[in-house]
């Protein structure tokens, strides 16, 4: 695994109540009261923005996990959900005569909150000169994609994101104040710190010296501003806990795609979170030596981890004692699903340059079956899907995001949705697997009460999708508004301005 690593459009029935109706698709900013606080560059995606706005007609999907509630009405005011009652039709009579009131019919739409992304990027790994061989020339590199990756977040339903390891740390941090200030389009953004590890695959991240060298990089950056880490594959033990116990004591989580260390090392130092599901334990690996990261790289244990097995059991009893959350990262290791997997998706593909649409198509290009002398990596995806079953119904917190980098089909925002519906094909229901998606990530964070599922007094952030996800999850695709902080923004605009431009910037 040394791999490292639609909307549609169609017009609703709007009122403003300052007596004139309008279609949705028709709302520009200029249609709608302005704030000064969005720049031109974010109000040229706002679809709906008041003081007050009514959602009618809804089916409220409410992200704790409970069925789907037929014909709501959502009222947001001044960035919070206001209201939520029985669907009733409101005209320019049924509330007060004030300007920036907006009524939308949402009839056939669905409402579930944004999606509370937990392992995200802001940047593609691209490989220079990849051939047809899916040979590529040193080094790897990371590209930031400052400018296309926000948009595709938020466009495809992300309202908070983590960057789960980054590249470019003051750009992340640039960023995210610009969003949070209104001068640029994109989601709230955790910011991780950079990569906490040894000698490893990107000659643009720090490589640790030892366990000082850890806690003078987590105490360097807590002071800029970040407000997560992660370790990674080549860290040591002595390194890791340095960095645990330096982040703890400033009130900061870490989490870690781990090889050197095992997750039940790493769960006994502290660690908060352990990412890509159970695919990268080592715990059980026959190669595995203390702080070396085997060539098998967690899939002997995978295969040998009986779900229902002591090793299992032992394991989760760790994790959950020591309230470690486990990050789903299924669309990054689809492609050892089988065959014709992940699935090609043109809407995809339009979002790449042609060099990375190109890559992908190389890489996409898989040996059927298990290579002679190699483990089946198909039987390895059905055993991860089996343990972040298991471990849910254990008791353990389950947490989700894509790993998105472009490999593997892999893009911000689409990969989030991707990421939940195999989350219904590990066998959770459609409402359980928005439920990890959208109101565990809020848990995680510590602003459950905030965000990630919709009751009066939360932030409005809010997806609509035309469409029914708790029957039919592939629905999940369909977002039309994706509101943040009460701000409706146009979902198929944010879209068509990075068309053609991931791979780029």
């Amino acid at each position: 695994m040394r791999w490292l690593m639609r909307g549609r459009n169609r017009g609703l029935a709007v009122t403003t109540l300052a007596g004139f109706a309008l279609s949705l698709g028709c709302i520009a900013p200029c249609s709608v009261a302005q704030n000064a606080d969005l720049s031109p560059t974010v109000q040229a995606y706002v679809r709906v923005k008041a003081g007050k706005v009514v959602l009618t007609h809804v089916r409220m999907i409410d992200g704790t996990g409970a069925p789907a509630v037929e014909d709501r009405n959502i009222t947001i005011e001044n960035g919070k959900i206001a209201a939520i009652e029985a669907g009733a039709d409101l005209r320019e009579t049924d509330v007060p005569r004030a300007p920036g009131i907006t009524v939308i019919d949402l009839r056939g739409r669905s409402v579930m909150p944004g999606i509370v992304g937990m392992h995200d990027h802001l940047f593609y790994i691209a490989r220079p000169n990849l051939n047809a061989s899916k040979k590529s020339e040193e080094p790897l590199l990371t590209p930031q994609m400052t400018f296309s990756s926000p948009r595709l977040y938020l466009a495809s339903g992300v309202t908070t994101m983590r960057t789960t390891g980054s590249i470019e740390t003051y750009t992340d941090l640039n960023l995210r104040n610009a969003i949070d200030t209104g001068q640029l389009p994109g989601p709230h953004i955790d910011v991780t710190g950079p990569y906490l590890d040894g000698p490893s695959f990107f000659l643009q991240e720090h490589f640790l010296k030892n366990a000082e060298d850890a806690r003078q990089m987590v105490n360097y950056w807590a002071d800029r501003g970040v407000t997560s880490f992660k370790a990674y594959m080549f860290i040591t033990r002595d390194e890791l806990k340095a960095a645990i116990d330096a982040a703890h004591k400033r009130g900061i989580k870490v989490t870690g795609h781990l090889c050197s260390v095992t997750y039940k090392e790493a769960a006994e130092m502290g660690i908060d979170n352990l990412e890509h599901g159970f695919f990268v334990n080592t715990q059980l690996d026959p190669e595995k030596k203390p702080d070396i990261c085997p060539d098998t790289e967690g899939v002997p244990t995978i295969l040998k981890m009986d779900p229902a097995g002591p090793e299992a059991r032992d394991l989760f009893q760790t994790l959950i004692q020591h309230h470690v959350a486990i990050t789903s990262t299924l669309p990054v290791f689809e492609e050892w699903a089988g065959p014709g997997r992940p699935p090609l998706r043109q809407h995809v593909l339009d979002t790449m340059t042609a060099e990375a649409r190109k890559d992908y198509l190389i890489l996409r290009q898989r040996q059927a079956g298990p290579a002679p002398g190699k483990p089946d990596m198909a039987e390895v995806w059905k055993r991860d899907l089996e343990l972040e079953r298991a471990f849910v119904k254990a008791g353990g917190l389950l947490i989700a995001g894509p790993d998105p980098t472009g490999a593997g089909d892999v893009l911000p925002g689409f990969g989030d949705q991707r990421e939940i519906e195999l989350l219904v094909e590990a066998g959770f229901s459609p409402v359980e697997a928005i439920h990890i998606a959208t109101y565990n990530g809020g848990v995680f964070l510590g602003r459950e009460k905030e965000i990630g599922s919709i009751a009066a007094g939360k932030n409005a952030d809010l997806v609509v999708i035309n469409g029914d996800p708790s029957k039919n999850i592939a629905d999940i695709e369909n977002v039309e508004i994706v509101f943040k902080d009460g701000v409706g923004y146009d979902s198929q605009k944010l879209l068509e301005s990075v068309r053609g431009r991931y791979g780029q910037y």
